[in-house]
C-alpha cells in the first residue's frame, strides 16, 4: 500500500520515532512524504521514501493530486495545532481524505492505531476498492 508521511516542523522528531518504532510495519510498504520529513525518515528509519517537494514549496499539492486520484492507501500527517505560517494547511489534505475515504491521522495515537490495523490486514479493503474504480 502507499502510505503519505507528513509532519510539521514541532512533530518532526515525533514522526522520526514513529518510522523507528513501526519500520517493520512500514518497510512492507511504499513510503511518500514531504521534502523535509522524507529526508528525515530516511536518515532516521533506513527506510526508502520518495519524496515529494518540501510541504511549503509544492509538496502538499504533490500529495494533494495522489490523494484524488486514489493512489494514496493511508495518510499520516503529524500536525501542529498552531503551525508556522508557512507550514502546509492539513486542513485541505484532511478534507480530500474525507471525500476520497482515505484513511488519515492527525496525532500519534490514530497514526499508531492505523499502522497495527494496516499490518493486521484491516486495510485490505483499500486493495480491492481500487481494483474495483479501474
Amino acid at each position: 500500500m502507499n502510505i503519505a508521511l507528513v509532519a510539521h516542523d514541532n512533530k518532526k522528531i515525533l514522526m522520526e520515532n514513529l518510522c523507528i518504532a513501526y519500520r517493520h510495519i512500514l518497510s512492507k510498504h511504499t513510503i511518500f512524504a514531504t521534502g523535509t520529513t522524507g529526508l528525515l525518515i530516511e536518515e532516521t528509519s533506513n527506510l526508502t521514501v520518495h519524496k515529494y517537494l518540501a510541504g511549503h514549496l509544492g509538496g502538499e499539492q504533490q500529495l494533494s493530486s495522489q490523494v484524488t486520484n486514489n493512489d494514496i492507501d493511508l495518510v499520516i500527517f503529524l500536525r501542529d495545532p498552531n503551525p508556522k505560517n508557512y507550514e502546509p494547511d492539513s486542513n485541505s489534505l484532511l478534507r480530500l481524505c474525507d471525500i476520497y475515504n482515505i484513511p488519515a491521522a492527525s496525532n500519534l495515537a490514530t497514526a499508531e492505531a492505523l499502522l497495527l490495523a494496516l499490518d493486521r490486514g484491516d486495510l485490505d479493503w483499500r486493495i480491492t476498492m481500487k481494483q474495483n474504480s479501474h
